[in-house]
């Protein structure tokens, strides 16, 4: 393991993580930036279940007396339309549509405040609270929220919110960037989570709201930093609304994840009727483990707010790491004072197949796990802040974090958007700025010409809002090479700037930016000879962007999942992985870069090999392995044995890709099965070795006749949760009768469920039945609001007797870790397993023994020769 020591190491692994599956993890979510803190006085319930809505504009529709019982009741996360995997071009809706929310303020919080906290919406978000117009927010990627009691709403009063969200071209608010001009997609709708926060009137602030220069919330900042010790300032904002004067005691502790107490300290302030104070607090941590990407330590910090008699007001948990970043120029990039390996990753767009950005946390989070599984250390955020379950997963999993403001190749020169913008940076910062993963700022508009003074600006808010932080821009940009941190370029920049460089973009390889041609995107439904063509065309580039120059620190490709887009009809192809996150050949070179050696607490790692080859009747001549290992020893049909080392260099990629020339030929390789009746001898073994031993192997058949259907539940070893909003995809993959996946069959699947789940999607846009694409065919499946069994089955469209036999996965949903709030329950769709099932006239034995007589008499009539032909 690279820049960490074997001792540190340990004891990470010692005090920093449970022993824990890295498949087998549920993790926790933050809530406006705190995650639960037992008995802190703070009560979070989920509320986004039971919304009703519409799609489009109804006049009066925010009234409380409208009739709104014919509208569909949803949860949110929500997407106003649920679209094809393939919808790219502006094809999906943009205009208005209306979500109205009835429900009774529990009698419970007589005395509390009462905070409905939206994470995003898209657009621009006009709320009404009982009919009346309380709030207009701008924007689709940060939070916004209002307080019940400030208008006068008391416990057992029964209520209506009512939010008309707009996602139509705005030039007048960031990006500003017409839809059919753009590089993603404006998926509208309420697409983040609601939560209700429900507090005493002494509260810790929530800093987007309070509205205070480096202030608001909870601020952790950091100051010396060394393995001895680790000094911080935390930054706590309270606030009275109880009308009274209050002496309140404000602690703040430091725990490990097993609770252990490290540190304490606590304040005695007065706070009068109306006031609010920014508490500050200095501590010191002795011996402390540093966070790293390859051993991400996070510490909780416990904050609360406590009455002179030891209630709690208030408090929450803030989930903190602690490393020293320092960026020196020609010498690179250190982390906790040691030079840092270069910072390979990608960027990330949010949209996932068929439900645009209304994706749940749990999605979120495994978008950030096999990110991490292919070895990225980094990721820019593409191109606007994520949702804050993201920045959870990239704090746990050591993922770097670029945090970009909304923005994309356009600039309004009317001085209110520019102010919007400011106000993005703010907001961004405000809400992140306690994540470790966050490594710099990007504050300015992607590849957008804008003024000197509005660069040197959002430069200054940012070193306002976070003192000491980094800012990154394009260096041709006005006002970026000659002040911000770190600059984008390439590796050829190096020596140009005295700043580091780190290219954000890197892959395209396109014949022109109107037709988009290229070798490195590739529809998985292309098939393998794409695949492969792709997955090279990106360890080139790959090898490009690790010179041995340390001035140059890394790079982000664009893009590692297959995304919509505005302008061109073709969906962005150049994933190594595609919208449901199925992964293609690319993604095992990215994995082949990650150390064999490298132990992480919550990644797959180890030595590994990846044959990219399907022994099929149209595959290439040359075989291609990846791997992290020292050299490869393949092994072809049981005899023929293969040696080559992996072609490493001083500098360049750790692992390029493995070759073995001229290997395979189909028409030699029929002579297995067809003359000499030995299909079982048509194989490749690949065995990856380290100093001379084999440390890992894999075996790659051809898939012989479609037989059989398999379906996986592709979770990361996560559970559904019961929210009406989470949903998994299960992966339906054809096979031969050894459980080889057949990535030439041409199959629709149709797929039908049991107990408390229903499919996301129909007929219409593809989703049920839908088409195999390189062997397989992905269904997303939704939670009902019910814990409990899920039983999800698949079949051929069209069966007959010797169609692939269906199958069927069973798993189970659990409850959701907070309560939730609703007086109406979504409708579940509900499919019939057993409609249409085809009832097979024949037993396995028999149908195979007509298939073996099939066979030979085929084989008989082919083999045998006329006299003429004698």
């Amino acid at each position: 393991m690279k820049n960490i020591s074997f001792v540190v190491f340990l004891i990470y692994i010692v005090f920093c993580i449970q022993p824990v599956s890295a498949n087998d993890y549920q993790p926790n979510f933050s809530v406006a930036g705190f995650f639960d803190l037992k008995d802190s006085g703070r009560e979070v319930y989920n509320f986004n279940v039971g919304w009703r809505f519409y799609r489009g504009d109804i006049k009066g529709a925010e009234a409380v007396g409208f009739d709104d019982s014919a509208w569909d009741v949803v949860s949110t996360p929500h997407a106003v339309r649920l679209m094809p995997a393939e919808a790219s071009g502006n094809r999906n809706y943009q205009g208005p549509a209306w979500y109205r929310k009835h429900f009774t303020v529990d009698e419970a919080f007589k005395g509390k405040l009462i905070n409905i906290y939206f994470e995003a919406a898209m657009g621009k978000s006009t709320v009404f609270l009982n009919g009346r117009k309380i709030m207009e927010h701008l924007g689709g990627y940060l939070p916004f929220s209002l307080e019940l009691t400030e208008y006068g709403v008391k416990p057992g009063d029964q209520c209506l919110i009512a939010v008309l969200v707009d996602n139509s071209d705005d030039k007048n608010y960031p990006p500003g960037k017409r839809q059919d001009m753009l590089d993603f997609a404006y998926h509208g709708g309420i697409y983040r989570d609601v939560w209700m926060i429900v507090t005493s009137q002494v509260y810790i602030t929530d800093p987007n709201k309070a509205d205070k220069t480096a202030g608001g919330g909870v601020f952790v900042q950091y100051g010396d930093i060394d393995r001895k010790k680790a000094e911080l300032t935390v930054s706590t904002d309270v606030a009275n609304r109880s009308g009274v004067i209050q002496q309140i005691v404000v602690e703040n502790k430091i725990t490990d994840k097993e609770g252990k107490v490290l540190k304490v300290v606590r304040n005695n302030i007065s706070l009068s009727a109306g006031e609010s104070k920014q508490v500050k607090q200095k501590m010191m941590l002795t011996n402390p483990v540093l966070w790293h990407p390859d051993a991400p330590c996070l510490y909780n910090l416990e904050t609360k707010i406590l009455s002179k008699n030891g209630a709690s007001f208030d408090g929450g948990i803030t989930r903190i790491g602690i490393r020293k970043v320092e960026f020196k120029g020609e010498d690179g990039l250190w982390l906790n004072d040691e030079p840092a390996d270069k910072l390979i990753g990608g960027n990330r767009h949010q949209d996932f197949a068929y439900v645009g950005n209304a994706v749940p946390n749990s999605q979120h989070w495994k978008d950030a796990k096999k990110l991490r599984d292919a070895g990225c250390r980094i990721v820019r955020v593409a191109h606007y802040p994520q949702d804050p379950s993201f920045m959870n997963a990239c704090d746990e999993l050591g993922i770097f974090v670029i945090v970009a403001t909304p923005g994309w190749q356009y600039f309004n020169k009317a001085p209110e958007f520019a102010e919007l913008v400011y106000d993005d940076i703010r907001n961004m910062i405000r809400r992140d700025r306690n994540h470790v993963s966050v490594l710099m700022w990007e504050p300015i508009l992607n590849e957008t010409p804008f003024p000197l003074e509005f660069s040197l600006k959002a430069q200054q808010i940012t070193h306002e809002e976070y003192p000491g932080s980094a800012c990154v821009g394009d260096h041709h940009s006005l006002g970026v090479a000659d002040h911000y941190e770190v600059v984008y370029g390439w590796p050829e920049d190096v020596g140009h700037f005295k700043q580091c460089i780190f290219t954000r973009e890197f892959g395209e390889n396109v014949d022109d930016w109107y037709a988009h041609n290229t070798n490195n995107r590739a529809s998985r439904s292309w098939g393998e000879n794409a695949l492969l063509v792709q997955s090279l065309q990106l360890a080139k580039t790959y090898n490009e962007m690790c010179p041995e120059s340390r001035q140059f620190i890394g790079a982000a490709l664009w893009h590692p999942f297959d995304h919509q887009r505005g302008y061109h009809p073709d969906p962005y192809w150049g994933g190594i992985m595609d919208a449901f996150r199925q992964p293609k050949y690319a993604y095992y070179m990215f994995k082949s870069q990650v150390p064999a050696d490298l132990k992480h607490p919550l990644m797959e790692t180890g030595p590994m090999v990846f044959i990219a080859h399907e022994i099929s009747p149209f595959s290439s001549p040359d075989v291609t392995v990846f791997t992290n290992c020292d050299e490869v020893r393949l092994i072809v049909y049981g005899k023929d044995t293969l040696t080559q080392k992996v072609p490493g260099e001083k500098s360049g990629m750790p692992n390029p890709p493995v070759t073995f020339k001229d290997v395979y030929s189909f028409n030699e390789m029929r002579v297995y099965p067809y003359v000499e009746k030995q299909w079982q001898k048509v194989s490749f073994v690949a065995e990856g070795l380290i100093d001379g031993k084999v440390v890992c192997s894999t075996t790659k058949m051809p898939s012989r006749r479609s037989t059989k259907l398999r379906l996986k539940v592709d979770n990361t070893g996560q559970q559904l949760i019961a929210d009406g909003s989470d949903f998994i995809p299960v992966i339906c993959e054809v096979t031969d009768d050894d459980g080889n996946v057949r990535r030439l069959a041409k199959e629709r699947i149709l797929f039908s469920v049991e107990g408390e789940g229903e499919i996301i999607g129909d007929d219409i846009i593809g989703a049920n039945p839908r088409d195999v694409e390189f062997g397989s065919a992905p269904v997303l499946i939704r939670s009902t609001l019910t814990p409990g069994k899920i039983k999800v089955y698949a079949r051929v469209l069209f069966e007959g007797e010797h169609a692939p036999t269906p199958a069927s996965v069973e798993f189970e949903s659990i409850t959701p870790k907070h309560k939730l709030v609703y007086t109406e329950r979504p409708q579940v769709i509900q499919s019939d397993a057993s409609i249409g099932l085809y009832k097979r006239r024949l037993g396995e034995d028999e149908k195979q023994r007509l298939l073996d007589e099939v066979e030979l008499q085929q084989t008989e009539f082919g083999e045998k020769k006329t006299e003429s032909q004698k």
